[in-house]
């Protein structure tokens, strides 16, 4: 019989050394999967058939529905809108641009559920706004980057649904409201260090919105936010699960966007479906080779030794939470989120029950890291694009984000000692 600790390795090493040589991460799960079960003598037809069991999972149908609605509001005024939704409300203080982006972006991430949707739509326009305005180019692209990640925790995010179905079923209705306060708490840290900065720098403040102007763009604003009020309010009714809310969002997203805003013309909805095939084409391939690289990770029984291996390091749960903690911030400063959400929650899941985390309160925490990877180079995604936006380069944006990531640590340290932040809302509404 093949050694099994050979097996392992082979599994592992392969997937990095072909992340190394830069392999996309989809083709490095696949191959690497493959190669393991030719040396274990295991069909390849069993690796083909877990690749297509991990897409079969009913939940995941929501993640098509959240990906274009998403990308419908995204380029149907939405964004416009909710940054004068968001300068009515705070745009009269120091640096009050800034504000409205942090606000703005945790508005839009409750629709889109994308930290790179959020930059892509909403820091398109304030970044060029922010920079018109006298703001520094590298702390306008600091705010939006960092903002943006509210969109992956604050209800709904199709990570949470890719989280659910990785962790075998957790309740997505708990997730989504185990992930309000968080992303609320991660806007908040943004927001005091945004405005600390802008006091120090003397960035200007906003002007005065007349009364009725500010009527007409609450209306406007409002019929967008009920987008998501649709989806958590089906899934937490009852009424829907998060595949019908989704579904259902999907259908007013297009109405409000074609015929209530008729910004843009019913002929763009093939781009709008382009664009969400393309993503929904690289989120379930991926999906696919992770469950075949998920079936022999616990085929080799590599969750049971990383929870032998990090209980023998200390019994102490706080140290273990704070190993853990290093562990996902810094495998989300060298791989995406989605990949590494199907990677290692059946790995680190096993710790957490022996630490009596509940798997809701592990999955915004994992979240949460990785939303925080998004933001660090090498591969932070949204710190490329809002680098791309803003023409500056990573390398001036690392030091303006110091005291953005300080702020981001403190909310995830909070996240993940206190949990009630995450729990409070689950326990009260998910009986």
């Amino acid at each position: 019989m093949p050694n099994l600790t050979v097996a392992t390795w082979l599994l592992l090493g392969s997937f990095v050394f072909f992340l190394i040589v830069r392999i996309p991460i989809t083709f490095a799960l696949a191959i690497s999967s493959v190669l393991t079960a030719i040396f274990l003598k295991i069909p390849i037809m069993t690796t083909l058939l877990h690749m297509v069991k991990g897409v079969e999972s009913f939940s995941l149908l929501a993640i098509p529905f959240f990906i274009i609605a998403g990308e419908i509001m995204g380029q149907g005024g939405i964004s416009r809108r909710l940054i004068e939704f968001s300068n009515i409300l705070i745009g009269r203080l120091r640096g009050g641009l800034a504000m409205v982006n942090v606000l703005a972006s945790m508005f839009f991430g409750g629709i889109s559920g994308s930290a790179v949707a959020d930059i892509s739509s909403i820091g398109s326009v304030m970044i060029p706004m922010m920079k018109e305005k006298g703001f520094d180019d590298d702390y306008s692209v600091a705010v939006t980057v960092t903002s943006a990640c509210q969109g992956v925790i604050i209800p709904p995010s199709h990570n949470v649904i890719i989280y659910s179905v990785a962790a075998g079923g957790v309740s997505v209705g708990s997730l989504f409201l185990g992930g309000v306060i968080p992303g609320i708490v991660l806007g908040l840290a943004v927001l005091v260090v945004s405005y600390v900065i802008a006091v120090k720098r003397d960035y200007p403040k906003g002007d005065r919105i007349p009364f009725k102007k500010a009527v007409k763009i609450t209306r406007d604003a409002i019929l967008g936010l009920i987008t998501a009020v649709i989806i958590i309010g089906g899934v937490l009714s009852g009424v829907f699960t998060a595949t019908e809310s989704a579904a259902i969002a999907c259908i007013y997203a297009f109405i409000v966007t074609f015929f209530i805003y008729r910004e843009i013309p019913l002929k763009d909805m093939d781009k709008i479906l382009f664009n969400s095939l393309k993503t929904l084409a690289m989120v379930m391939s991926l999906i696919a080779a992770a469950s075949s690289f998920g079936w022999f990770l616990a085929y080799l029984k590599v969750p049971a030794l990383a929870t032998e291996a990090l209980l023998s390091i200390s019994g102490n749960k706080i140290i273990l939470l704070l190993l853990i903690n290093v562990l996902l911030l810094g495998l989300g400063c060298i791989m995406d989120m989605a990949p590494l959400i199907l990677i290692v929650t059946p790995i680190l899941l096993p710790v957490m029950s022996k630490l009596e985390i509940s798997p809701v309160h592990f999955g915004i925490m994992l979240i949460l890291n990785l939303a925080i990877g998004l933001t660090t180079p090498p591969v932070g995604s949204a710190l490329f694009v809002g680098c791309a936006i803003g023409k500056v380069s990573i390398e001036k944006m690392t030091k303006t984000l110091l005291p953005f990531y300080a702020a981001m640590i403190i909310a995830l340290l909070l996240v993940t000692f206190v949990p009630e932040f995450v729990m409070f809302l689950p326990k009260m509404f998910m009986k």
